[in-house]
């Protein structure tokens, strides 16, 4: 029940978090310099990646 998780598994959700994160970052930059300041459908594709990739590490990986 209180077992651990597989930590291959959980480094490899990690570093997917993390790529999807960046991209959603450097987008933003990206959007920030060319004067784009609405929500675009980009900026809610990158968020969706980041929302999904999220779900699978843990809250203290993040």
């Amino acid at each position: 029940m209180f077992g651990r998780k597989n930590t291959a598994n959980t480094a490899d959700a990690a570093a997917e978090y993390k790529t999807a994160k960046k991209a959603l970052h450097d987008n933003q930059r990206a959007e920030k310099a060319a004067g784009i300041r609405e929500e675009t459908d980009t900026f809610h594709a990158l968020n969706g990646r980041v929302l999904e990739t999220e779900k699978n590490v843990p809250w203290y990986r993040r």
